[in-house]
């Protein structure tokens, strides 16, 4: 009788143990799927080269922040301009899905969402650390998630430069007469100032720039900070570099992410980009001032001229700027919504930078 007892309870250990191992199983299976389920595996297109300093090289440090802090479980494969997407078609590619994300200056937008500059660059606008306040403080995170929302968009502020420098021109500037005919590469709100004023204004992928200006199919062009510029070679072909950048007070670069995309990721995941792209704000904003003025200390030697343009050309430049920002508040509400946004932020903000502040930037 206890041989048939002992038989039972062996072979009741035995399915408690083959139970009690399905279902260790089955969690260790569960546990697997939910990490893979959690894993982000991004194709990112980049609309400038990542071997350009501050201007393209960001979203590296952010991609190798990720992985990092993430363990390996958030994952960026970056892909250089034109190599997945043309660079002037990220946010598209990511409104339809065709890429889970890109990182790009939305200012590119502009045919298709008329207020996208402003949260790109701006003429006679905030500086970069006036924007970020902004963004993050003052409403601007909030404007830009409802207008690219309507587009399927979740967008993430990642990077920003300081001022790019005016434009590179072949000879001198010295009034507006000098910039009017002027086949000129320009971008943003900036191309509209410089139309209107009477340039002939052209849009080009940085990687083409060169080549123009090379060949004389475009006479002058902005394009970035010193350090970005001398890097594509414009200083070997005109000799005229011009400052300040008045079009372009802030460069600032975002995290485009599909909306759907965005929402299907755990709490977790979203605040780990966000953090890591917050970060590469700082990052960005710092390398881009640390590098310039070396750039510029050894211009001399290679015959290029770094000017200011005249005051009294850029008090004209402004008065043209207000009349192109009133032009595009009348024709769309989301820009005028931005851009009154911006205005009220800044006449605040100006009352405390005119206390705080030591009055040294000439």
């Amino acid at each position: 009788m206890s041989s048939v007892n002992e038989m039972k309870s062996n072979r009741q250990a035995k399915v408690t143990r083959v139970l009690g191992a399905a279902m260790l199983g089955g969690t260790l299976v569960l546990a697997q799927a939910a990490q893979a389920a959690e894993n982000v595996r991004w194709k990112v297109p980049v609309a400038f080269g990542t071997n350009l300093p501050a201007l393209g090289d960001n979203i590296n440090y952010v991609a190798e922040a990720l992985k990092a802090a993430s363990d390996g479980s958030v994952q960026f494969k970056v892909f250089e301009p034109g190599k997945l997407v043309p660079p002037f078609s990220i946010t598209d590619a990511v409104k339809d899905n065709k890429v889970q994300a890109g990182y790009t200056w939305v200012g590119y937008d502009q045919g298709k969402i008329p207020s996208a500059p402003l949260f790109a660059a701006r003429p006679f606008g905030m500086e970069p650390w006036e924007y970020t306040a902004w963004w993050y403080e003052g409403g601007g995170k909030a404007l830009g998630e409802a207008v690219y929302g309507e587009h399927n968009v979740h967008p993430v502020l990642c990077g920003i430069i300081g001022p790019e420098t005016a434009g590179w021109f072949r000879n001198e500037i010295k009034s507006l007469d000098d910039l009017k005919g002027l086949k000129i590469r320009f971008a943003g709100l900036g191309g509209r100032v410089m139309q209107k004023l009477g340039a002939s204004v052209t849009m080009l992928p940085g990687g083409e720039i060169f080549q123009a200006l090379e060949k004389g199919a475009i006479d002058a062009s902005e394009f970035s900070m010193p350090a970005i510029d001398q890097k594509l070679g414009f200083d070997r072909v005109v000799k005229y570099n011009y400052f300040p950048g008045w079009h372009q007070t802030y460069t600032a670069f975002h995290l485009v992410v599909n909306k759907g995309v965005w929402d299907k990721l755990s709490n977790a995941n979203r605040a780990l980009i966000d953090m890591a792209c917050t970060a590469g704000v700082m990052r960005n904003l710092s390398e881009g001032e640390a590098i310039q003025g070396p750039i510029i200390a050894g211009f001399k030697e290679k015959g290029v001229h770094a000017n200011r343009l005249p005051e009294n050309l850029l008090r004209e430049l402004q008065t043209l700027t207000q009349q192109v920002m009133t032009e595009e508040s009348d024709k769309d509400a989301h820009f005028k919504e931005v851009y009154e946004s911006q205005e009220a932020f800044s006449k605040n903000y100006k009352v405390w930078k005119s206390l705080g502040y030591l009055p040294r930037d000439f």
